[in-house]
């Protein structure tokens, strides 16, 4: 029986991460979590998803803007009565991580895996770029939004998600330090890279 092991993708907006994500899981007959990580860790605690939704990498604003800075220590969220810190539900969000990752082999698409599995040896970690240019014109398709509006949205996505990586790990996002791997997805295209990770991985896990 193949020792349990864990994949972590990291990836910029455009860059077909997800889709990447997804193929390599399903290649190796593994589970994929990404949203489905915010229905497992409401289900856990008992908490409304909405709340997990609000430190989600790409919905950010309760942490790096309005009325609630990085230095603060409670959120606008209020449940039951009780103030709840988006650190606290970072924790318990990277539990329910840390105990998928024990239970079963599988992959996790952002929300920091890589820094909440970093004590795991049998880990990698992965992180997907594109051109600009192509992850521009993948997000103007899968929104069905003008190149214009497209080239926003990366730009802002982009910081969220390197403000989000920092404030929760201390590490760069995006930095060849902080993974195992960095790919360019436009140099080979979606199924090449596929690939590559998968020989990569089989390698790195003996499988």
């Amino acid at each position: 029986m193949t020792e349990k092991f864990t994949l972590t993708i990291g990836r910029q907006l455009g860059s077909g991460g997800r889709e990447i994500g997804k193929k390599i899981a399903e290649n190796l007959g593994i589970s994929f979590y990404d949203k489905e990580l915010l229905q497992i860790a409401s289900r856990e605690s008992g908490l409304g998803k909405e709340l997990f939704e609000e430190i989600d990498e790409k919905k950010s604003h309760s942490i790096f803007g309005g009325s609630l800075n990085l230095g603060s220590s409670f959120s606008d969220l209020f449940y039951t009565g009780y103030y709840l810190s988006n650190e606290t539900l970072f924790k318990i969000q990277s539990d329910v991580i840390r105990k998928l990752a024990e239970k079963e082999s599988c992959l996790f698409l952002g929300r920091c895996a890589d820094y909440v599995l970093q004590e795991i040896p049998r880990c990698l970690n992965i992180f997907i770029s594109a051109d600009l240019e192509d992850r521009v014109r993948r997000t103007a398709a899968l929104r069905q939004v003008k190149v214009a509006k497209a080239r926003e949205i990366v730009t802002r996505t982009d910081k969220k998600r390197a403000e989000y990586y920092r404030f929760y790990s201390n590490k760069t996002w995006g930095a060849a330090e902080s993974y195992h791997l960095c790919i360019n997805s436009s140099v080979l295209g979606i199924d090449q890279t596929v690939a590559f990770i998968l020989e990569f991985a089989s390698k790195k896990f003996n499988l």
